[in-house]
């Protein structure tokens, strides 16, 4: 599947929907658009914000008339890596940053976001190293990649650990929106090193929750979030710097408490939980877990 992405003036949008329409397409609502449309291998969707999104396998020809409609606007194409070449860079490769994070899915120990900026110095180094999604790499191998990415990238981590994640949890009472400051967080941290227009992370909400949280810096960047968004390299690079320092704050927590606390939510993880649970009691629970999961119920 293949991504357009492009800014759209207020003047401009009534010839864009005239073009989407002649397309013999279905409009389906969508919060915080102007519409959404799907027609014929393609789906095209405009934001209230002016931003246009177009996805689909063959959407090359639509992507040109789109830009023959709009004035004075750049779009630019993101294509979807193949399976053969995971990280390969797209044609129209554009500097972005990259964001993503670690941590969400485990029961113990922190939430981690972190962002990278790729550009033409450093994408090649990174894809000539095999760096891509931190889910088909060892821990050990992230290790070391980490430190090449840390050492030829701009980079920006957020660790949000148990006990301030479950104090910011119960004020803001939703994960999405714990997930979309600590990404704006990143975002804006680079943005403060290097200039940037586009930047991309996993999709797990509404785009807008990032865009809301953004400050100063990031409110006029283009922002992009994309299911399977770690085939982009920089979302990759991301991903494994997030992996590499949960990892280390696991382990770091595992010594400081004797115990070796599992990741993810297993019966492993109940086990540990009743054993940290009978050493140090309930109420010290908060420092190491994150209360609000299900697991939390079985260890009372």
């Amino acid at each position: 599947m293949n991504t357009f992405s492009t800014k759209i003036a207020k003047k401009d949008e009534q010839k864009l929907k005239e073009l989407i329409i002649s397309k013999n397409v279905s409009f389906e609502p969508m919060q915080y658009t102007s519409f959404r449309a799907k027609g014929n291998g393609f789906v095209a969707i405009l934001y209230k914000s002016g931003k246009f999104v177009l996805q689909g396998s063959e959407i090359d020809s639509l992507a040109k008339e789109i830009e023959g409609v709009i004035s004075g606007k750049t779009a630019f194409l993101l294509e979807k890596s193949s399976e053969k070449s995971t990280n390969s860079i797209p044609k129209n490769f554009i500097p972005h940053i990259g964001a993503d994070e670690s941590g969400k899915g485990d029961f113990f120990g922190p939430l981690v976001i972190a962002g990278v900026y790729i550009d033409e110095t450093n994408k090649q180094k990174f894809i000539d190293l095999g760096i891509k999604d931190r889910k088909k790499l060892s821990d050990s191998l992230i290790k070391k990649l980490a430190i090449q990415i840390k050492n030829n990238a701009i980079f920006s981590v957020v660790v949000i650990k148990p006990e301030k994640y479950n104090e910011l949890y119960s004020k803001i009472g939703n994960l999405n929106k714990l997930l979309a400051w600590g990404h704006a967080r990143v975002i804006e941290n680079i943005l403060q090193k290097q200039k940037c227009e586009y930047a991309l992370s996993d999709k797990f909400g509404d785009e807008s929750l990032i865009q809301n949280a953004l400050m100063k810096e990031g409110k006029q960047i283009r922002l992009e979030q994309r299911t399977k968004a770690e085939e982009d390299i920089a979302v990759a690079c991301a991903s494994v710097i997030a992996r590499y320092e949960f990892v280390k704050n696991m382990e770091e927590m595992s010594l400081k408490y004797n115990l070796n606390f599992p990741k993810g939510a297993s019966d492993k993880v109940i086990e540990t939980g009743k054993e940290y649970v009978k050493k140090y009691g309930l109420q010290k629970l908060k420092d190491v877990a994150k209360l609000h999961f299900k697991t939390s119920s079985q260890l009372i």
